[in-house]
């Protein structure tokens, strides 16, 4: 009899336990985030300002190598006439030249680099924050990021799309 009670009393508990579980809803959300970050504004002004300092560092690059390559020019149409030393010190110098146009362009995919995570910090912080604000206040579980693809499947019909509630929060249309 103890034993009959228990089983019974287990499967109550275990009803009880299904019924609490399956009557709560569960929300889940998912998100574009390339798609957002290309919506800001401030995405737009960063990627002007990559731009343009991508133009100058190839411009400055281009101007180099131009006057490299007259060195060149001149040495070779020069280099028979020249006594040794002139020609060595030459040959140093279109050297030199050739190693500071390999250090600048380190030195510019760097600071262009440098330059990228300076300007999209600030953008993707923006947009970390939206969404935390906007799951919070939504009572969502999850969001996922369908842009980086970090979800093999998701459900579209049994999700929702939190892309229009995350550009309300940063005022964008």
């Amino acid at each position: 009899m103890k034993k009959i009670t228990a089983i019974i009393l287990t499967g109550v508990i275990f009803l009880i336990t299904a019924q609490l579980t399956t009557g709560q809803t569960l929300k889940f959300g998912h998100i574009n985030t390339d798609e957002l970050i290309r919506a800001m504004p401030e995405y737009d002004t960063a990627l002007a300002k990559l731009n343009r300092l991508q133009k100058e560092l190839t411009n400055t690059l281009e101007l180099m190598q131009v006057e490299l390559n007259n060195k060149i020019e001149a040495y070779n149409k020069e280099s028979k006439l020249l006594s040794d030393l002139v020609r060595q010190t030459k040959e140093q110098e279109i050297a030199d030249m050739n190693r500071r146009i390999q250090d600048f362009q380190l030195q510019a995919q760097s600071q262009l680099q440098e330059e990228q995570a300076n300007l999209t910090r600030p953008i993707f912080e923006k947009v970390d924050k939206a969404i935390r604000d906007v799951g919070k206040e939504g009572g969502f579980i999850y969001i996922f990021d369908v842009a980086n693809r970090q979800l093999l499947y998701f459900d579209e019909t049994k999700s929702v799309n939190v892309t229009a509630q995350v550009k309300a929060k940063l005022g964008l249309k």
